[in-house]
């Protein structure tokens, strides 16, 4: 299953990350999403019963491939394999949570920053390596430059992608980006204006398929 989702991130290269928000607006955000075109959907384990929206996405859903992020322990692992959870994010690299998912067939990308982390990750097992915060370090320049030493790795950043930029950061050798604020800006939140945020989607994803 890994070899597969990593196909399936190089040929999403947009995720959705719906975090920490209570469960009715997760699965509206979630809705808008799907709407304008983005499959990848991660909802973060700090939002509100990440175990049900992620059981009732994967029902409400099934075209959307939906997986879960900010995984920090065994225990989260296995509470989200046991609600369907289709691939996992975590913010660190920890060598148990990668044998562990990897055991359950489930596409993990830890988080990294450093050539030094990112490396770890990856000979660990990771299906790809998120790295974050991109924009810590140079954003896209960042991103260019590690492609010298480990273009072999597949790196997913997050964390100071935009709308704007997210074409820039696949162009410089990511395999996918993830988005959250810049999908759900609280001016539309507040709105309810969920037809904005599905223009939103859908602008991301016809930009002339990034690449």
């Amino acid at each position: 299953m890994s070899k597969i989702a990593l196909e399936t991130f190089k040929e999403e290269q947009v995720i959705a990350v719906i975090r920490a928000v209570p469960h009715s607006l997760g699965k509206k955000l979630a809705h808008a999403m799907s709407r304008g075109g983005i499959r990848l959907i991660e909802v973060t384990w700090n939002s509100d019963q990440p175990e049900r929206l992620i059981s009732e996405l994967r029902e409400e859903l099934p075209n959307c491939i939906i997986g879960t992020g900010t995984i920090l322990t065994i225990e989260e692992l296995e509470s989200a394999i046991a609600q369907g959870a289709q691939f996992v994010f975590s913010p660190h690299v920890n060598s148990q949570l990668i044998t562990r998912a990897l055991e359950a067939n489930i596409p993990i990308i830890p988080g990294a920053l450093s050539p030094t982390e990112i490396i770890t990750a990856w000979q660990s097992g990771a299906t790809a390596v998120k790295v974050f915060p991109a924009q810590a370090l140079g954003g896209v320049s960042y991103i260019k430059s590690l492609q010298g030493p480990m273009g072999n790795i597949p790196l997913i950043p997050t964390g100071g992608v935009t709308l704007e930029n997210a074409k820039d950061f696949i162009n410089a050798g990511a395999t996918a980006v993830g988005l959250s604020s810049q999908l759900f800006p609280n001016s539309l939140i507040e709105a309810e204006n969920w037809e904005e945020m599905t223009q939103r989607a859908r602008q991301l994803k016809n930009k002339g398929r990034m690449c």
